[in-house]
């Protein structure tokens, strides 16, 4: 029997397979158990969320008026993806940047119609109507624009550093359909005229006279009698 430094094969054989053989853990045979057993998500608070949102929301006119562009950068995400109303495209550095140089401002801006649906624990959608009055926004060139009018906006949230962030917004302005004006009534004489599509009826042909029927023959004169 060969050795190794004394030790027969045969035993260093053995106590080499016996740690194998003694630590080795038996497999779960049951996958099925631990695959399909999902951890149940937490429900979210849908009443805090919607609080949170609306607190937001509400407090963009005092952002504005106050050029509280600390908050702009707090609420808003560093990847928020802006659509204005032309259709434009913007981000957190050109609203701070508006804000905070008083580029925005309004007599009066209302936000109402909040309307947040919460999607789970960790983001929300958020439509809300919008009413601006005397409106006005320092364009690049030094000339005022007037951004007046009635609007609606959907934002979307999303929970990061442990708060509510904004990640993207839409606004898009409701155009109040035309009222339809009363035509006025013609007067007799362009009635047919002031009407485009009513054809003159045409002239209703005379009837026919009728052919008197002929005269009835006088009944012979009964002879008197004398």
């Amino acid at each position: 029997m060969k050795r190794i430094k004394g030790i027969p094969l045969s035993v260093l054989a053995a106590g080499l397979l016996l740690p194998a053989v003694g630590c080795s853990t038996p497999q779960n045979t049951n996958t099925a158990t631990s695959t399909n057993m999902a951890t149940p998500e937490a429900t979210p608070d849908t009443a805090a969320i919607t609080a949170e949102v609306t607190r937001i929301e509400k407090d963009w006119p005092r952002m504005i008026k106050d050029r509280d562009a600390a908050a702009v950068r707090r609420i808003e995400a560093d990847d928020v993806v802006l659509v204005y109303p032309d259709g434009s495209i913007g981000g957190k550095d050109q609203d701070v940047k508006d804000i905070e140089s008083g580029n925005l401002s309004y007599d009066a801006w209302e936000v109402s119609d909040i309307n947040v649906k919460v999607v789970d624990a960790d983001a929300a959608v958020a439509s809300v109507h919008i009413v601006v009055k005397n409106g006005k926004y320092k364009t690049p060139d030094g000339k005022a624009a007037d951004i007046s009018g009635e609007y609606r906006a959907i934002d979307t949230f999303a929970r990061r550093n442990g708060q509510g962030q904004l990640i993207a917004s839409a606004t898009t302005p409701i155009k109040s359909p035309a009222k339809p004006t009363a035509s006025p009534s013609p007067s007799p004489k362009s009635a047919a005229a002031a009407s485009p599509t009513m054809k003159a009826s045409p002239t209703t042909k005379a009837s026919p006279v009728a052919k008197p029927s002929p005269a009835r023959k006088p009944s012979p004169v009964t002879a008197k009698t004398p």
